[in-house]
């Protein structure tokens, strides 16, 4: 199986914890909708990361990849199937998606990835903008996270990894480490070995980047 993109996207590192977290092997291809290869086109026609081929299947978007792994591997489950436990882990994954990921990308890109990676300067306005967001939805994710376990009780489920992912991303260009419960809950994210694997192989990615960043700069 092959995810076409690069994880520092929150949506790309999704896909990837889901499939590290079911044991599913995955081959990262290094990918970008500025720059996209015939195999992402094929695999993405309208340029969204990430892509994925499983043998003749192809699929792009992060959540619909997700219901697929889940489905294709269904132990462990990711899901809930109790009726409102599986409407808040979707809410909670759209709540990733669509509110806290723009904020994220909005910071990460200007403060670390545009500059240290791609040369490109900081936007300031952009940032400004983006801090706004970023504090409007960790505060109210704040109110909802659990001072022990995950998300939604017990079960570590598709929204803790959505949530994190974007986190992880936030976490290129802002503390939120004054939010004490989104801290805690995170750190026991980040302790988890599919965790840990996806992020080792994310580091050396970067760091190959910021070599190459350098270099065309220099």
């Amino acid at each position: 199986m092959q995810v076409f993109g690069f994880p520092t996207s929150p949506f790309v590192r999704k896909v990837l914890l889901v499939a590290a977290e079911k044991g599913l092997a995955v081959e990262l291809i290094p990918a970008t909708p500025h720059q996209p290869t015939a195999e992402f086109l094929a695999a993405s026609p309208f340029r969204q990361m990430p892509a994925m081929q499983d043998g003749d299947f192809r699929l792009a978007d992060s959540t619909a990849i997700a219901f697929y792994l889940d489905a294709k591997a269904p132990d462990p489950p990711l899901l809930p199937t109790d009726p409102q436990g599986r409407g808040r882990a979707i809410w909670l994954d759209e709540f990733a998606d669509t509110i806290l990921s723009g904020a994220a990308r909005g910071i990460a890109f200007n403060r670390y990835i545009g500059p240290r990676l791609l040369g490109v300067p900081c936007n300031d306005a952009a940032v400004a903008e983006a801090e706004v967001a970023a504090a409007r939805a960790l505060d109210w994710l704040e109110g909802e996270v659990p001072r022990d376990g995950w998300l939604l009780g017990d079960a570590f489920t598709l929204a803790d990894i959505a949530v994190a992912s974007c986190l992880a991303t936030l976490a290129y260009g802002l503390d939120f480490s004054s939010r004490p419960r989104i801290a805690a809950w995170y750190k026991r994210v980040c302790q988890r070995p599919a965790w840990r694997k996806i992020a080792l192989q994310e580091a050396a990615l970067v760091e190959e980047a910021v070599e190459r960043g350098t270099h065309r700069q220099s």
